[in-house]
């Protein structure tokens, strides 16, 4: 030990020492222990929590409100997903490429919304949303839109319910996305872009021959990182709602995600927290499989 101490080339060691206890402390053992209650029927009636093996496995795989929650995830991933890619990458090309005036304002702007809580989002438009003085509905009376009589219960409606969580996703980190694209599209070399005006390629060739190909490992990282925030959504669903309906699911469990439904199984009812420890390896085995698939992918395009 003493050898050890003397020699300066270890002083290394002592710097890496902290993040490896906060990550044992911290990480490593609660996810032990996580897997362990996965195998038990640790709950309020069986505090004990008594050895069950895949019990909660099998379960799970029969558990309708499981595959409920899990077609409402991909529902809302996907839908929030698709257009954020959009917008962003048009955003990113037209503040990089073009010459507008004040394109760091619009930069910040955009950006603003990932900045603020998710559940400060999802009480915002939780007020804009609702029924009776929802500022939405009193716009539209006001605007001689609609009537008293007529106004929208958008949270009483699955799809809107539903389209709305989608929205304020995306709303949220749409502008994310594009800081990291126009990041990406300022280390392209500008003399691609010059060689291919010479040979008569028009800015949309340029776009699908340069900048997708050479923005794609950014790509990747915004799909796989969007795809775990999606697979563990829940402030937004939980907050969105009315009165008691908050956490709930809202209307049909039209937006009941997985991590609500761990929630509730683990801190609601009878706390079932070895069922719910059981919902967390599930959606991490989830994610993992789906990673794997896009690298594996993304790794035979590039071979191709």
């Amino acid at each position: 030990m003493k050898r050890f101490l003397s020699n300066k080339n270890n002083y290394g060691y002592f710097f890496i020492i902290p993040f490896f206890i906060f990550f044992i402390v911290l990480q490593l053992y609660p996810l032990i222990y996580t897997l362990f209650l996965s195998f038990t029927n640790l709950s309020t009636a069986n505090p004990q929590g008594d050895f069950v093996g895949l019990s909660n496995y099998i379960r799970l795989a029969q558990d309708n409100f499981f595959r409920l929650s899990l077609k409402n995830t991909w529902r809302i991933w996907i839908v929030c997903f698709i257009p954020q890619l959009i917008f962003a990458l048009l955003l990113a090309t037209i503040l990089t490429r073009s010459k507008i005036k004040g394109k760091d304002v619009f930069r910040g702007v955009y950006f603003l919304p990932n900045l603020v809580t998710a559940a400060s989002i999802g009480i915002l438009f939780n007020v804009l949303l609702g029924w009776q003085s929802g500022a939405i509905n009193q716009i539209l009376v006001a605007l001689r839109i609609i009537t008293e009589d007529q106004k929208i219960h958008f949270l009483a409606s699955p799809f809107w319910t539903s389209t709305a969580v989608s929205a304020i996703l995306w709303w949220m980190w749409f502008g994310h996305s594009m800081i990291l694209f126009m990041a990406a599209m300022v280390a392209v070399p500008q003399t691609y872009y010059d060689a291919a005006a010479v040979d008569g390629a028009n800015a949309w060739q340029s776009f699908w021959k340069i900048t997708v190909p050479q923005i794609k490992p950014v790509m990747i990282y915004v799909l796989v990182t969007s795809l775990i925030g999606g697979m563990n959504n829940f402030d937004i669903p939980f907050v969105i709602g009315e009165g008691q309906n908050l956490g709930t699911g809202g209307p049909l469990k039209s937006i009941l995600t997985m991590v609500m439904y761990l929630y509730n199984m683990a801190f609601t009812g009878g706390r079932q927290r070895g069922y719910a420890a059981a919902i967390a390896f599930a959606i991490f085995f989830i994610v993992i499989i789906c990673s794997v698939i896009i690298f594996r992918l993304m790794s035979r395009e590039e071979e191709s």
